[in-house]
Protein backbone atom coordinates (compact mmCIF):
# COMPACT_ATOMS: atom_id res chain seq x y z
CA UNK A 1 0.00 0.00 0.00
CA UNK A 2 0.84 3.66 -1.03
CA UNK A 3 1.38 5.78 2.07
CA UNK A 4 0.59 9.05 -0.03
CA UNK A 5 -3.30 9.56 0.87
CA UNK A 6 -5.24 11.95 -1.75
CA UNK A 7 -7.86 14.19 -0.10
CA UNK A 8 -8.77 16.08 -3.07
CA UNK A 9 -10.45 15.08 -6.61
CA UNK A 10 -9.57 17.88 -9.62
CA UNK A 11 -12.62 16.44 -11.33
CA UNK A 12 -15.49 13.55 -11.83
CA UNK A 13 -17.53 13.13 -14.72
CA UNK A 14 -19.17 9.83 -15.07
CA UNK A 15 -17.49 6.94 -13.52
CA UNK A 16 -14.08 8.77 -13.98
CA UNK A 17 -12.21 10.68 -11.21
CA UNK A 18 -9.05 12.45 -12.03
CA UNK A 19 -6.56 13.89 -9.71
CA UNK A 20 -3.41 15.99 -10.19
CA UNK A 21 0.38 15.93 -8.35
CA UNK A 22 0.60 12.54 -8.49
CA UNK A 23 3.80 11.15 -8.73
CA UNK A 24 4.98 7.07 -9.40
CA UNK A 25 1.28 6.33 -10.46
CA UNK A 26 1.27 3.36 -13.17
CA UNK A 27 -1.52 2.47 -16.17
CA UNK A 28 -3.67 -0.15 -14.61
CA UNK A 29 -2.79 0.24 -11.38
CA UNK A 30 -5.89 -0.43 -8.62
CA UNK A 31 -6.72 2.41 -6.41
CA UNK A 32 -8.45 2.30 -2.84
CA UNK A 33 -10.92 4.75 -2.22
CA UNK A 34 -12.67 5.64 0.82
CA UNK A 35 -16.01 7.82 1.07
CA UNK A 36 -17.04 10.48 3.98
CA UNK A 37 -18.92 7.55 5.32
CA UNK A 38 -16.78 4.85 5.43
CA UNK A 39 -18.06 3.06 2.74
CA UNK A 40 -15.06 1.88 0.24
CA UNK A 41 -14.56 1.43 -3.16
CA UNK A 42 -12.09 0.32 -5.93
CA UNK A 43 -10.60 2.05 -8.92
CA UNK A 44 -8.19 1.47 -11.72
CA UNK A 45 -5.89 3.53 -13.43
CA UNK A 46 -6.56 4.04 -17.27
CA UNK A 47 -4.40 7.18 -18.54
CA UNK A 48 -1.32 8.69 -16.90
CA UNK A 49 -0.46 11.94 -18.20
CA UNK A 50 2.42 13.49 -16.45
CA UNK A 51 1.56 13.78 -13.05
CA UNK A 52 -2.35 13.30 -13.67
CA UNK A 53 -3.98 10.54 -13.28
CA UNK A 54 -7.50 9.23 -14.76
CA UNK A 55 -9.01 6.24 -13.17
CA UNK A 56 -12.45 4.52 -13.46
CA UNK A 57 -14.28 3.60 -10.07
CA UNK A 58 -15.73 0.16 -10.71
CA UNK A 59 -18.62 0.70 -8.47
CA UNK A 60 -19.56 4.19 -10.34
CA UNK A 61 -19.17 7.51 -9.37
CA UNK A 62 -22.64 8.30 -7.19
CA UNK A 63 -22.40 9.82 -4.05
CA UNK A 64 -18.51 10.93 -4.84
CA UNK A 65 -17.34 14.62 -4.89
CA UNK A 66 -13.92 16.09 -5.12
CA UNK A 67 -13.55 16.55 -1.32
CA UNK A 68 -15.39 13.85 0.41
CA UNK A 69 -12.96 11.28 -0.56
CA UNK A 70 -9.90 9.18 -0.01
CA UNK A 71 -7.50 7.99 -2.76
CA UNK A 72 -4.69 5.27 -1.61
CA UNK A 73 -2.43 3.83 -4.61
CA UNK A 74 -1.78 -0.11 -4.44
CA UNK A 75 0.91 -0.29 -6.54
CA UNK A 76 -0.34 -3.09 -8.04
CA UNK A 77 -2.37 -4.24 -10.88
CA UNK A 78 -5.38 -6.21 -10.21
CA UNK A 79 -4.56 -9.73 -8.72
CA UNK A 80 -6.88 -12.33 -8.00
CA UNK A 81 -6.32 -15.53 -5.48
CA UNK A 82 -6.21 -18.94 -7.34
CA UNK A 83 -5.87 -22.32 -6.39
CA UNK A 84 -7.79 -25.58 -7.61
CA UNK A 85 -10.71 -25.01 -5.73
CA UNK A 86 -11.82 -22.72 -7.99
CA UNK A 87 -13.27 -25.57 -10.08
CA UNK A 88 -17.17 -25.70 -9.31
CA UNK A 89 -17.15 -21.71 -8.61
CA UNK A 90 -18.40 -18.29 -9.77
CA UNK A 91 -17.23 -15.31 -9.59
CA UNK A 92 -17.95 -11.23 -10.48
CA UNK A 93 -15.50 -9.90 -13.45
CA UNK A 94 -13.30 -8.48 -10.94
CA UNK A 95 -12.71 -12.32 -9.46
CA UNK A 96 -14.57 -11.97 -6.48
CA UNK A 97 -16.75 -15.28 -5.24
CA UNK A 98 -20.42 -14.32 -5.62
CA UNK A 99 -21.79 -17.54 -4.93
CA UNK A 100 -21.80 -17.33 -1.42
CA UNK A 101 -19.10 -20.02 -0.93
CA UNK A 102 -16.22 -17.53 0.27
CA UNK A 103 -13.62 -16.00 -1.00
CA UNK A 104 -10.59 -18.34 -2.28
CA UNK A 105 -7.68 -18.64 0.06
CA UNK A 106 -4.41 -19.08 -2.15
CA UNK A 107 -0.99 -17.87 -1.08
CA UNK A 108 -0.42 -16.71 -4.58
CA UNK A 109 -2.06 -13.71 -6.66
CA UNK A 110 -2.09 -13.64 -10.08
CA UNK A 111 -1.96 -10.39 -12.43
CA UNK A 112 -4.86 -10.96 -14.82
CA UNK A 113 -3.42 -8.78 -17.66
CA UNK A 114 -1.08 -11.69 -18.01
CA UNK A 115 2.04 -12.30 -20.15
CA UNK A 116 2.77 -12.52 -23.32
CA UNK A 117 3.43 -15.78 -24.62
CA UNK A 118 6.93 -16.53 -26.30
CA UNK A 119 6.20 -17.71 -30.17
CA UNK A 120 9.38 -19.76 -29.91
CA UNK A 121 7.71 -21.34 -26.78
CA UNK A 122 4.79 -22.58 -28.12
CA UNK A 123 3.82 -26.03 -28.64
CA UNK A 124 2.26 -26.44 -32.31
CA UNK A 125 -1.83 -27.60 -31.44
CA UNK A 126 -2.19 -31.44 -33.01
CA UNK A 127 -4.86 -32.94 -30.51
CA UNK A 128 -8.67 -32.38 -31.44
CA UNK A 129 -11.30 -31.36 -28.63
CA UNK A 130 -14.58 -33.40 -29.33
CA UNK A 131 -17.82 -30.89 -28.74
CA UNK A 132 -20.20 -33.92 -29.66
CA UNK A 133 -21.84 -31.38 -32.40
CA UNK A 134 -21.35 -32.85 -35.84
CA UNK A 135 -20.75 -29.34 -37.91
CA UNK A 136 -18.00 -28.69 -36.09
CA UNK A 137 -16.38 -31.69 -35.23
CA UNK A 138 -16.75 -32.68 -38.84
CA UNK A 139 -16.18 -29.84 -40.67
CA UNK A 140 -14.78 -27.04 -38.56
CA UNK A 141 -12.94 -29.29 -35.87
CA UNK A 142 -11.51 -27.25 -32.70
CA UNK A 143 -7.98 -28.26 -32.29
CA UNK A 144 -6.68 -28.05 -28.26
CA UNK A 145 -4.59 -24.71 -28.12
CA UNK A 146 -6.56 -23.05 -30.83
CA UNK A 147 -8.66 -19.90 -31.12
CA UNK A 148 -12.35 -20.33 -33.04
CA UNK A 149 -14.51 -17.52 -33.02
CA UNK A 150 -18.21 -18.07 -33.01
CA UNK A 151 -20.07 -15.12 -35.20
CA UNK A 152 -23.86 -14.92 -34.49
CA UNK A 153 -26.06 -12.20 -34.23
CA UNK A 154 -29.11 -11.09 -31.98
CA UNK A 155 -31.33 -13.53 -31.46
CA UNK A 156 -29.84 -16.29 -32.34
CA UNK A 157 -29.11 -18.96 -30.39
CA UNK A 158 -25.39 -19.01 -29.45
CA UNK A 159 -26.00 -18.70 -25.49
CA UNK A 160 -28.15 -22.17 -26.10
CA UNK A 161 -24.67 -23.11 -28.29
CA UNK A 162 -21.95 -22.39 -25.75
CA UNK A 163 -24.28 -24.21 -23.13
CA UNK A 164 -23.99 -27.18 -25.16
CA UNK A 165 -20.69 -27.06 -25.58
CA UNK A 166 -20.14 -26.45 -22.45
CA UNK A 167 -22.05 -29.64 -21.00
CA UNK A 168 -20.68 -32.02 -24.03
CA UNK A 169 -17.07 -30.90 -24.57
CA UNK A 170 -14.17 -33.74 -24.09
CA UNK A 171 -10.46 -34.46 -24.70
CA UNK A 172 -10.01 -38.61 -25.29
CA UNK A 173 -8.64 -40.08 -22.64
CA UNK A 174 -8.05 -37.17 -20.48
CA UNK A 175 -11.76 -36.88 -19.53
CA UNK A 176 -10.76 -36.71 -15.70
CA UNK A 177 -8.23 -33.52 -16.58
CA UNK A 178 -10.53 -31.31 -18.07
CA UNK A 179 -11.87 -28.16 -17.51
CA UNK A 180 -13.63 -25.05 -18.68
CA UNK A 181 -13.29 -21.68 -17.99
CA UNK A 182 -16.88 -19.87 -18.99
CA UNK A 183 -16.56 -16.02 -18.89
CA UNK A 184 -19.60 -13.98 -19.48
CA UNK A 185 -19.59 -9.66 -20.07
CA UNK A 186 -22.40 -7.93 -20.51
CA UNK A 187 -25.33 -11.04 -20.32
CA UNK A 188 -28.34 -10.22 -18.84
CA UNK A 189 -29.50 -11.56 -15.30
CA UNK A 190 -32.21 -14.69 -16.83
CA UNK A 191 -29.18 -15.61 -19.33
CA UNK A 192 -27.01 -15.73 -16.42
CA UNK A 193 -29.48 -18.19 -14.64
CA UNK A 194 -29.79 -20.23 -17.59
CA UNK A 195 -26.51 -21.06 -18.21
CA UNK A 196 -25.96 -21.80 -13.87
CA UNK A 197 -29.04 -24.05 -14.17
CA UNK A 198 -27.34 -26.00 -17.64
CA UNK A 199 -24.66 -26.87 -15.98
CA UNK A 200 -25.97 -27.47 -12.60
CA UNK A 201 -28.72 -30.12 -14.08
CA UNK A 202 -26.40 -32.14 -16.29
CA UNK A 203 -23.49 -32.43 -13.57
CA UNK A 204 -20.70 -30.53 -14.89
CA UNK A 205 -20.56 -27.99 -13.14
CA UNK A 206 -18.10 -29.36 -10.77
CA UNK A 207 -15.16 -29.32 -13.53
CA UNK A 208 -16.83 -25.08 -15.07
CA UNK A 209 -15.68 -21.94 -13.81
CA UNK A 210 -17.56 -19.36 -13.76
CA UNK A 211 -16.69 -15.44 -14.33
CA UNK A 212 -19.87 -13.38 -14.80
CA UNK A 213 -20.32 -9.49 -15.23
CA UNK A 214 -23.92 -8.70 -15.78
CA UNK A 215 -25.40 -5.88 -17.90
CA UNK A 216 -26.36 -3.47 -14.87
CA UNK A 217 -22.56 -4.14 -13.57
CA UNK A 218 -20.17 -1.51 -14.31
CA UNK A 219 -18.27 -1.54 -17.95
CA UNK A 220 -14.14 -1.12 -16.67
CA UNK A 221 -15.47 -4.47 -14.58
CA UNK A 222 -16.68 -5.95 -18.26
CA UNK A 223 -13.12 -4.94 -19.66
CA UNK A 224 -11.75 -7.18 -16.82
CA UNK A 225 -13.96 -10.11 -16.95
CA UNK A 226 -12.17 -12.36 -19.59
CA UNK A 227 -8.81 -11.05 -18.37
CA UNK A 228 -9.76 -12.93 -15.15
CA UNK A 229 -11.42 -15.98 -17.09
CA UNK A 230 -8.06 -16.37 -19.28
CA UNK A 231 -5.59 -15.97 -15.81
CA UNK A 232 -7.66 -18.77 -14.41
CA UNK A 233 -7.32 -20.82 -17.59
CA UNK A 234 -3.19 -20.31 -17.73
CA UNK A 235 -3.36 -21.30 -13.71
CA UNK A 236 -5.10 -24.33 -14.49
CA UNK A 237 -3.39 -25.46 -17.77
CA UNK A 238 0.53 -24.27 -16.84
CA UNK A 239 0.49 -24.87 -13.06
CA UNK A 240 -2.45 -27.76 -12.51
CA UNK A 241 -1.89 -29.52 -16.03
CA UNK A 242 -5.27 -29.74 -16.89
CA UNK A 243 -6.77 -29.09 -20.53
CA UNK A 244 -8.98 -26.09 -20.43
CA UNK A 245 -11.37 -24.82 -22.58
CA UNK A 246 -12.50 -20.98 -22.55
CA UNK A 247 -15.90 -19.76 -23.66
CA UNK A 248 -16.41 -16.13 -23.52
CA UNK A 249 -19.18 -14.48 -24.33
CA UNK A 250 -20.36 -11.66 -25.92
CA UNK A 251 -16.65 -9.85 -27.38
CA UNK A 252 -19.40 -7.36 -28.57
CA UNK A 253 -20.31 -6.25 -25.40
CA UNK A 254 -16.48 -6.39 -24.13
CA UNK A 255 -15.91 -4.36 -27.26
CA UNK A 256 -18.39 -1.31 -26.52
CA UNK A 257 -17.52 -1.17 -23.15
CA UNK A 258 -13.43 -0.86 -24.62
CA UNK A 259 -15.67 1.99 -26.77
CA UNK A 260 -17.37 3.33 -23.68
CA UNK A 261 -14.11 3.87 -21.97
CA UNK A 262 -12.58 5.34 -24.58
CA UNK A 263 -14.63 8.14 -25.33
CA UNK A 264 -15.04 8.89 -21.57
CA UNK A 265 -11.22 9.66 -21.61
CA UNK A 266 -11.64 11.88 -24.91
CA UNK A 267 -9.80 9.52 -27.03
CA UNK A 268 -9.71 10.03 -31.08
CA UNK A 269 -12.01 7.53 -32.24
CA UNK A 270 -11.25 4.73 -35.22
CA UNK A 271 -13.64 2.78 -37.56
CA UNK A 272 -17.17 3.43 -36.07
CA UNK A 273 -16.06 4.89 -32.99
CA UNK A 274 -13.73 2.16 -31.73
CA UNK A 275 -10.59 3.35 -30.38
CA UNK A 276 -7.69 2.77 -32.55
CA UNK A 277 -6.32 -0.05 -30.91
CA UNK A 278 -9.36 -2.61 -30.63
CA UNK A 279 -7.22 -4.49 -32.86
CA UNK A 280 -4.05 -4.64 -30.38
CA UNK A 281 -6.24 -4.82 -27.24
CA UNK A 282 -8.79 -7.77 -28.84
CA UNK A 283 -4.89 -9.93 -29.52
CA UNK A 284 -4.32 -9.54 -25.56
CA UNK A 285 -6.69 -11.78 -25.29
CA UNK A 286 -6.73 -14.15 -27.99
CA UNK A 287 -3.33 -14.83 -27.88
CA UNK A 288 -3.53 -16.35 -24.44
CA UNK A 289 -4.86 -19.43 -25.83
CA UNK A 290 -2.12 -21.85 -27.28
CA UNK A 291 -0.31 -24.93 -25.46
CA UNK A 292 3.30 -24.20 -23.90
CA UNK A 293 6.44 -26.72 -25.01
CA UNK A 294 7.24 -28.92 -21.91
CA UNK A 295 3.78 -27.72 -20.44
CA UNK A 296 1.25 -30.69 -20.46
CA UNK A 297 -1.90 -28.58 -19.99
CA UNK A 298 -3.18 -26.53 -22.77
CA UNK A 299 -5.80 -23.46 -23.30
CA UNK A 300 -8.45 -23.59 -26.26
CA UNK A 301 -10.17 -20.25 -26.55
CA UNK A 302 -14.00 -20.60 -28.67
CA UNK A 303 -14.77 -16.70 -27.96
CA UNK A 304 -18.35 -15.96 -29.18
CA UNK A 305 -19.36 -12.26 -30.58
CA UNK A 306 -22.63 -10.79 -32.34
CA UNK A 307 -22.45 -9.34 -35.14
CA UNK A 308 -24.07 -5.91 -35.09
CA UNK A 309 -26.68 -5.80 -37.88
CA UNK A 310 -25.17 -9.76 -38.85
CA UNK A 311 -22.09 -7.38 -40.61
CA UNK A 312 -19.38 -9.71 -40.80
CA UNK A 313 -17.55 -6.57 -42.08
CA UNK A 314 -17.71 -5.12 -38.60
CA UNK A 315 -14.95 -4.07 -37.11
CA UNK A 316 -14.82 -6.52 -33.93
CA UNK A 317 -15.75 -9.68 -36.41
CA UNK A 318 -13.27 -8.43 -38.77
CA UNK A 319 -10.55 -7.66 -36.45
CA UNK A 320 -11.42 -11.14 -34.56
CA UNK A 321 -11.03 -12.94 -37.83
CA UNK A 322 -7.33 -11.36 -38.69
CA UNK A 323 -6.16 -12.51 -35.40
CA UNK A 324 -8.03 -16.18 -34.60
CA UNK A 325 -8.11 -19.26 -37.27
CA UNK A 326 -11.00 -19.95 -38.23
CA UNK A 327 -14.65 -18.97 -37.63
CA UNK A 328 -17.95 -20.68 -36.75
CA UNK A 329 -21.02 -18.31 -38.87
CA UNK A 330 -24.27 -18.60 -37.43
CA UNK A 331 -26.91 -18.19 -40.09
CA UNK A 332 -30.15 -16.48 -39.62
CA UNK A 333 -31.80 -18.50 -42.38
CA UNK A 334 -31.29 -21.64 -41.27
CA UNK A 335 -32.75 -20.30 -37.72
CA UNK A 336 -35.77 -19.53 -39.29
CA UNK A 337 -36.22 -23.25 -40.99
CA UNK A 338 -35.83 -24.33 -37.47
CA UNK A 339 -32.04 -25.69 -37.86
CA UNK A 340 -30.21 -26.04 -34.87
CA UNK A 341 -27.50 -25.17 -34.73
CA UNK A 342 -27.99 -23.02 -37.21
CA UNK A 343 -24.20 -22.96 -38.49
CA UNK A 344 -23.39 -21.93 -42.16
CA UNK A 345 -20.95 -24.47 -43.11
CA UNK A 346 -19.71 -22.35 -46.14
CA UNK A 347 -18.17 -19.51 -44.91
CA UNK A 348 -16.80 -21.36 -41.57
CA UNK A 349 -13.45 -23.00 -41.22
CA UNK A 350 -10.90 -24.18 -38.77
CA UNK A 351 -7.28 -23.22 -39.99
CA UNK A 352 -5.70 -26.18 -37.88
CA UNK A 353 -8.16 -28.62 -39.12
CA UNK A 354 -6.02 -30.05 -41.20
CA UNK A 355 -3.14 -31.30 -38.90
CA UNK A 356 -5.29 -32.44 -35.93
CA UNK A 357 -7.79 -35.21 -38.22
CA UNK A 358 -7.70 -38.29 -40.16
CA UNK A 359 -6.24 -41.47 -39.13
CA UNK A 360 -4.41 -42.07 -35.42
CA UNK A 361 -6.50 -38.52 -34.59
CA UNK A 362 -9.95 -39.19 -35.72
CA UNK A 363 -10.76 -41.48 -38.09
CA UNK A 364 -8.88 -42.05 -41.69
CA UNK A 365 -11.93 -40.59 -43.85
CA UNK A 366 -12.42 -37.57 -42.24
CA UNK A 367 -10.41 -35.32 -43.92
CA UNK A 368 -11.89 -36.63 -47.69
CA UNK A 369 -15.15 -36.92 -46.07
CA UNK A 370 -15.04 -33.03 -44.72
CA UNK A 371 -13.78 -32.04 -48.25
CA UNK A 372 -16.70 -33.74 -50.25
CA UNK A 373 -19.39 -32.62 -47.65
CA UNK A 374 -18.34 -28.50 -48.46
CA UNK A 375 -17.66 -29.38 -52.32
CA UNK A 376 -21.83 -31.08 -52.62
CA UNK A 377 -23.01 -28.65 -50.37
CA UNK A 378 -21.77 -25.28 -52.21
CA UNK A 379 -23.11 -27.08 -55.52
CA UNK A 380 -26.60 -27.43 -53.32
CA UNK A 381 -26.37 -23.69 -53.24
CA UNK A 382 -25.74 -23.38 -57.10
CA UNK A 383 -29.15 -26.13 -57.92
CA UNK A 384 -31.20 -24.04 -55.08
CA UNK A 385 -30.75 -21.10 -57.23
CA UNK A 386 -32.04 -22.49 -60.46
CA UNK A 387 -34.85 -23.32 -59.10
CA UNK A 388 -36.23 -20.65 -58.14
CA UNK A 389 -35.55 -19.29 -61.44
CA UNK A 390 -37.02 -22.36 -63.63
CA UNK A 391 -39.09 -24.18 -61.23
CA UNK A 392 -37.89 -27.43 -59.34
CA UNK A 393 -40.02 -29.52 -61.14
CA UNK A 394 -38.05 -29.06 -64.42
CA UNK A 395 -34.48 -29.89 -62.55
CA UNK A 396 -32.42 -32.22 -63.63
CA UNK A 397 -32.24 -36.14 -62.25
CA UNK A 398 -28.80 -35.20 -60.72
CA UNK A 399 -29.86 -31.74 -59.57
CA UNK A 400 -32.53 -33.06 -57.89
CA UNK A 401 -30.98 -35.62 -56.61
CA UNK A 402 -28.50 -32.84 -54.95
CA UNK A 403 -31.75 -31.14 -53.84
CA UNK A 404 -32.41 -33.98 -51.56
CA UNK A 405 -28.67 -33.83 -49.95
CA UNK A 406 -29.36 -30.52 -49.18
CA UNK A 407 -32.40 -31.14 -47.70
CA UNK A 408 -30.85 -34.27 -45.70
CA UNK A 409 -27.97 -32.63 -44.76
CA UNK A 410 -29.50 -29.67 -43.14
CA UNK A 411 -32.48 -32.13 -41.50
CA UNK A 412 -30.44 -34.83 -40.35
CA UNK A 413 -26.50 -33.81 -40.26
CA UNK A 414 -27.11 -29.94 -39.47
CA UNK A 415 -29.57 -30.40 -37.09
CA UNK A 416 -29.75 -32.51 -33.51
CA UNK A 417 -31.11 -31.70 -30.38
CA UNK A 418 -29.47 -29.44 -27.83
CA UNK A 419 -28.70 -32.75 -25.36
CA UNK A 420 -27.52 -35.10 -28.31
CA UNK A 421 -23.87 -35.60 -28.04
CA UNK A 422 -22.31 -37.22 -31.39
CA UNK A 423 -18.99 -38.83 -31.65
CA UNK A 424 -16.84 -38.33 -34.40
CA UNK A 425 -17.78 -41.51 -35.43
CA UNK A 426 -21.22 -41.24 -35.49
CA UNK A 427 -21.05 -38.22 -37.15
CA UNK A 428 -19.04 -39.67 -40.21
CA UNK A 429 -21.62 -42.43 -40.01
CA UNK A 430 -24.37 -39.80 -40.37
CA UNK A 431 -21.94 -37.59 -43.00
CA UNK A 432 -21.83 -40.96 -45.56
CA UNK A 433 -25.37 -41.89 -45.45
CA UNK A 434 -26.02 -38.52 -46.59
CA UNK A 435 -23.54 -38.48 -49.63
CA UNK A 436 -24.76 -42.03 -50.58
CA UNK A 437 -27.75 -39.97 -52.09
CA UNK A 438 -25.44 -38.83 -54.42
CA UNK A 439 -24.21 -40.97 -57.23
CA UNK A 440 -20.27 -42.81 -57.04
CA UNK A 441 -19.29 -39.72 -59.89
CA UNK A 442 -20.36 -37.35 -58.06
CA UNK A 443 -18.32 -37.42 -55.19
CA UNK A 444 -14.91 -36.88 -56.60
CA UNK A 445 -12.96 -35.47 -53.43
CA UNK A 446 -13.74 -39.04 -52.29
CA UNK A 447 -11.00 -42.25 -52.72
CA UNK A 448 -12.22 -45.30 -54.26
CA UNK A 449 -10.79 -46.97 -51.58
CA UNK A 450 -12.91 -44.92 -49.12
CA UNK A 451 -16.04 -45.05 -51.12
CA UNK A 452 -15.82 -49.20 -51.60
CA UNK A 453 -15.33 -48.88 -47.82
CA UNK A 454 -18.19 -46.42 -46.24
CA UNK A 455 -20.59 -45.59 -49.38
CA UNK A 456 -23.66 -47.01 -48.53
CA UNK A 457 -26.10 -46.27 -52.42
CA UNK A 458 -26.51 -48.15 -54.77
Amino acid sequence: MSDREYLHLNRVKGDLIVLEGVKNAAYGEILNITLEDGKKRNGKIVAVQGDKVVAQVFQGTQGVSTNNVAVNFTGKPLEIPLSIDILGRQFNGLGQSVDGIGPIYSSKRYNVNGRPMNPVARSYPRDYLETGISAIDSLMTLIRGQKLPIFSGNGLPHNELAAQIVRQASVKGEESNFAIVFGAMGIKHDDADFFRQSFEGSGVIERVVMYVNLADDPAVERISTPRCALTAAEYLAYEEGMHVLVILTDITAYAEALRELSSAREEVPSRKGYPGYLYSDLATLYERAGMVLDKKGSVTLLPILTMPNDDITHPIPDLTGYITEGQIVLSRDLAKQNVYPPINVLPSLSRLMKDGIGDGFTREDHDEVSSQLFSSYSRVQEVRSLAQIIGEDDLSELDQKFMAFGKAFEERFLTQDQDEKRTIEETLDIAWEILSILPKEELERLSPKMIDKYYCGE
